[in-house]
């Protein structure tokens, strides 16, 4: 996590667990579109080529295959400019946003095409995941400050949360506001997994630092704080 952006992510990562909760409320137990489902299902769903041939490349980058190529692709990119806590945060981070999302599925208990669980959208979620950790390595890597910081984690969340939203509506996998859950798990799951990852890496240097000097090591107590 980029020291401008710790304390900035905070409302952002406030906002998605409560995105999360209360369309999980909303929607929970339930096997059909809302309101809001059914309009945007009537503007962009049952798309034919070849814009169907769009939403399942789309789709694609979030099925296990899909998956691990960006993953391992940008682990193998962040340990080649030694960046180990990136690839680190890349690994945890992605892991745990879908361990979430497999967690709430069955505890929201919305379901779609008969008795597949959609609440919250997983596909959703981890792009949007991915490409938010991306700009947190290229906010750190560039320097930006924290409102440019934030802006570009920002508009990452955006443009992958919206485009594999309309991959997932657009093939029928899942209603509109499954998306959004997914969405919002993503923002409020990779700040918390940096800020843990940047902690547990700081304690780490801390005491590795007070067993070579036989003391404690100040830098390293100022990063725990």
């Amino acid at each position: 996590m980029p020291p401008p952006l710790r304390t900035a992510l905070g409302p952002v990562a406030a906002f998605g667990a409560w995105l999360v909760a209360v369309l999980g409320f909303l929607y929970a137990d339930r096997d059909r579109p809302g309101a809001i489902d059914e309009r945007i299902v009537s503007a962009v769903g049952g798309v034919r080529p070849p814009w169907r041939y769009a939403a399942l490349a789309v789709d694609f980058l979030a099925e296990p295959a899909g998956a691990a190529i960006l993953v391992v692709a940008a682990v193998t990119g962040c340990l080649l400019l030694r960046h180990l806590r990136a690839a680190v945060l890349l690994v945890v981070g992605t892991a745990l946003t879908v361990a979430t999302t497999k967690l709430l599925k069955p505890l929201v208990g919305r379901t779609i095409n008969g008795e597949f669980l959609s609440y919250p959208s997983g596909h959703t979620a981890f792009l949007t995941a991915f490409a938010v950790m991306v700009a947190l390595l290229a906010a750190g890597r560039f320097g930006l400050g924290r409102t440019a910081g934030t802006l570009l984690v920002l508009a990452a969340a955006l443009v992958a949360g919206a485009a594999m939203g309309w991959a997932q509506v657009a093939l029928n996998a899942h209603y509109p506001t499954d998306t959004l859950g997914g969405w919002g798990t993503a923002l409020a799951v990779i700040p918390a997994t940096a800020w843990l990852v940047d902690r547990f890496a700081g304690t780490e240097r801390g005491v590795m630092a007070a067993e070579v000097t036989g003391g404690p090591d100040p830098a390293g107590r100022r990063e725990q704080r």
